[in-house]
């Protein structure tokens, strides 16, 4: 199971989502900035930095 904390890349956010697979967890990282940070384009970088935070969630 893959993990992703909306917080370790904006500060202050609680918000976390679980998948089985990244690519799932990156697609739903992506809906919550859009939808909760207001961000209307996601850029590649921005994608890179969420996989460089996505952990496994037996070591979260």
């Amino acid at each position: 199971m893959k993990r992703f904390d909306c917080g370790t890349l904006v500060p202050g956010c609680t918000w976390h989502t679980s998948a089985e697979d990244e690519a799932e967890v990156i697609r739903r990282s992506v809906e919550h900035l859009r939808t909760s940070h207001g961000e209307g384009i996601i850029r590649e970088n921005m994608v890179e930095n969420i996989k460089e935070r996505i952990k496994d969630e037996e070591k979260a």
